[in-house]
């Protein structure tokens, strides 16, 4: 504006500062980026002679509200030690701030940006996640979208609210039983998949218990290997034990240098094998590590899933789509309160959903009192088991650096929440054996996804942020 428009500084930044609004989407500080100002300054010589305009301003912004205080301006300035902190420069040039869930929104004010709220309380706001309901119950789960419609008509695709009219029949064995009949055609037809691409046979009547998400340690893929581990040794110690059967199902993207993920992916891989080779627990359990994941197969997943995994630590999930299209779908979220499976709690009632483990602050509380995963390890005897399965190996291969960081950090408390979420896993499989409840709380989740819907989200961006209405 200033070097094509001839305009003076305020007159531009007045503008950009009133046209640019800010979403923050995660709290994970590796991707509120930073960037060296020398190569900055390499690239874009003259982008960085006006961040540091902006920042110089910005600093002399922030002496009127703690005037002296050099340490929290140093904190807070776009451009320190070197550096240039993205997120620092979007909260300065920015007239709305968002985060996108209630929870998440709520944490970017009290932890993550809270010098900045304190400033600019005013700018910050939330509008949760939404997703294309169009694409991920119509045109994904044809057959769920026309039992929809034999009851409450077309209206939904367009105002997808109306999905709340499904509520009225929830005491509709008919259509529960037809609801149930959809999810096996569903189930059959990942099934197919799964045997012609991973020479896997699953049972039909077993839960598909689904996590298919990106592979991040605080999405905790850990937990649920530790507690597949568990199951494990427990159908080999007692063969006989009435057991729900369940097929663990997973699928994922991780950065190409993240060592860790590319290890969690091997050991789901050689549990998968070490079942697959063993004829006394492979018709109860089944682990699959589903290759390529993609929206083609996302597709073909989520209709097809009966438990829908969304186990990070309560905190670090900044709202997770996944776990609406699930929802959407009518599978039973297993869940923290965390992301925006807090507003899914609201939504459906606690009933109809399984939550378990700690809240946000009950993690800070344990972060700040010292947690210690050796004490866990050394008095827990499931866990221990568990790890020491990872030491000796697991189908030829052996595990110890993922043993060891566990037992010695475990940084996203698995150990902290595996009773918790153990107890709750028993329960959905207490509760499966219910086919018409196991339905009716289906019905209820898939009634109660509206408001997920991208409709809705943007919408309120509309509304909300950008007044245009």
């Amino acid at each position: 504006l200033m070097d094509e428009n001839d305009m003076s500084w305020e007159q531009a930044w007045n503008i950009t500062s009133q046209s640019v609004a800010y979403t923050n989407h995660t709290v994970m500080p590796e991707a509120l980026e930073c960037w060296p100002e020398s190569l900055v300054q390499e690239l874009m010589p003259r982008v960085m002679q006006i961040i540091h305009e902006i920042n110089e301003r910005f600093c002399k912004e922030l002496w009127n509200y703690f005037p002296g205080d050099f340490q929290k301006i140093s904190k807070l300035a776009i451009v320190a030690d070197g550096r240039v902190r993205m997120a620092h420069l979007a909260i300065a040039g920015s007239f709305s701030i968002n985060g996108v869930s209630a929870l998440h929104s709520e944490i970017l004010k009290e932890r993550v940006f809270n010098d900045f709220y304190k400033i600019y309380s005013s700018k910050f706001c939330n509008v949760t996640n939404g997703i294309a309901h169009r694409r991920w119950l119509c045109e994904a789960n044809p057959e769920l979208a026309e039992l929809i419609e034999s009851k409450i008509g077309t209206g939904y695709r367009t105002h997808p609210s109306e999905l709340q009219v499904l509520a009225n029949y929830a005491g509709d064995k008919e259509l529960l039983s037809r609801l149930g009949e959809i999810k096996r055609h569903n189930k059959q037809r990942l099934a197919d998949y799964i045997k012609a691409h991973n020479g896997i046979e699953v049972s039909m009547d077993s839960i598909f218990d689904v996590q298919v998400k990106r592979l991040h340690e605080y999405k905790r893929q850990m937990l649920n290997i530790l507690h597949i581990i568990s199951l494990y040794h427990k159908l080999k110690d007692n063969p006989d034990m009435a057991f729900v059967p369940r097929t663990y199902i997973f699928g994922s993207k991780a950065a190409p240098g993240y060592a860790v993920a590319k290890k969690t992916i091997q050991l789901i891989n050689s549990i998968s094998n070490m079942i697959e080779n063993d004829p006394a627990v492979r018709d109860k359990l089944k682990v699959v590590f589903i290759e390529d994941y993609k929206v083609s197969l996302a597709e073909m997943i989520m209709p097809a899933a009966e438990v829908s995994e969304q186990i990070s630590i309560a905190g670090k999930e900044a709202s997770g789509t996944g776990n609406m299209k699930f929802m959407m779908n009518g599978a039973l979220t297993i869940g923290t309160m965390d992301g925006a499976n807090v507003e899914i709690c609201e939504a459906v009632g606690k009933e109809n959903i399984f939550i378990f483990g700690m809240s946000t602050p009950e993690v800070n509380q344990l972060k700040a009192e010292g947690y210690n995963p050796e004490k866990i390890y050394n008095s827990h005897a499931v866990i221990k088991s568990v790890l020491e399965k990872m030491y000796k190996g697991i189908n030829g291969a052996t595990f110890e650096e993922v043993a060891n960081s566990l037992r010695h950090a475990d940084r996203y408390m698995c150990f902290a929440d595996f009773d918790s979420y153990r107890g709750m896993q028993a329960k959905a499989s207490e509760t499966y054996k219910d086919k018409y409840q196991w339905n009716k709380m289906s019905l209820t989740n898939i009634a109660s996804a509206g408001i997920f819907s991208a409709d809705r989200a943007v919408t309120d961006y509309a509304r909300d942020i950008w007044k245009l209405f």
